[in-house]
């Protein structure tokens, strides 16, 4: 049976992975918190390779905290790059497959196009520099990695955008939300399945992939399709970036292509309207039961 090491287990993916795992009885999961295994501890993180054997590493803990990234600078370099450093260098040891979850936030947001892997990285903020830094640690470490870069990543866990937008669509009849930023949402059970599939996939094609659920959208038409599907009547209102400053420059566009995985791999990419209904239907099944 094929073991499969995953950290960052009670963020959004880490617990989509918990919640697929029993789809997947080949492989037996070890699910471990921050608190479980402070990955920046290399000692520590030897010890648990050398006792569970694990044949594959998912990597799921970020700092991502994006605007007190720039106020904390030394805790954003120290989860995003320095443990990434780390856990690599382990698991390369180990010879465990690893797979890195980054973000669009490594572009520098100034295309016209989706970006696709082999594109410049230029990124804007210290969080998007840290998981930058974090790639380059664990190609170098690793030349077998799989580093998978996703964007405005939401789940029925955690606090996201999608929860945020429902929330606030109950206690207020207005809101505002930033119309000129482009990118695509992703679904972290639609990653979480991407990633077992890759795990579970005849071959192995290490490299940097791009992730996200198919299709692009503004934060604000983000806001107004969640208004749709959750039925609300609070009146949601187009803003200009300018009108809403934030310590972290958001890139102004982060669509990304993702031809390369779903050649790759065979993955096949979810519409993001369709994943977001999914998601606010299982949250409101939550709240029924």
């Amino acid at each position: 049976m094929k073991r499969i090491l995953v950290t960052g287990a009670n963020g959004q993916l880490g617990k989509e992975l918990r919640d697929i795992a029993v789809q997947f009885s080949a492989y037996e999961f070890l699910f471990l918190s921050r608190e479980d295994m402070p990955i920046h501890h290399f000692e520590l993180v030897r010890h648990f390779f050398d006792e569970f054997k694990p044949d594959f590493c998912i990597n799921c803990a970020a700092y991502t905290a994006v605007d007190k990234a720039e106020s904390e600078n030394a805790l954003a370099k120290l989860v995003n790059t320095e443990s990434v450093d780390i856990l690599s260098a382990v698991a390369e040891a180990a010879n465990c497959r690893f797979i890195h979850i980054s973000t669009d936030y490594v572009y520098s947001g100034d295309g016209t196009r989706p970006y696709i892997e082999a594109d410049p990285t230029g990124p804007l903020s210290v969080y998007g520099r840290t998981k930058l830094d974090g790639e380059v640690a664990a190609i170098k470490n690793d030349p077998l990695a799989v580093i998978i870069r996703t964007s405005w990543v939401y789940s029925v866990y955690g606090h996201n955008f999608v929860k945020t937008m429902l929330r606030l669509m109950k206690e207020r009849s207005e809101i505002s939300v930033v119309s000129d930023q482009l990118g695509s949402p992703t679904y972290a059970a639609d990653l979480a399945t991407c990633i077992m599939h890759i795990i579970s996939f005849k071959d192995w094609h290490p490299g940097v992939y791009n992730f996200s659920n198919e299709g692009q959208t503004s934060w604000f038409e983000f806001a107004l399709e969640i208004s749709r599907i959750s039925g609300s009547s609070c009146n949601v209102n187009p803003i200009p970036t300018s009108a809403y400053p934030t310590p972290a420059i958001r890139p102004q566009y982060s669509v990304m292509d993702k031809h390369k995985i779903g050649e790759t791999y065979g993955i096949e990419l979810k519409p993001w309207k369709e994943s977001l209904r999914k998601c606010i239907d299982e949250l409101n099944e939550s709240i029924k039961g």
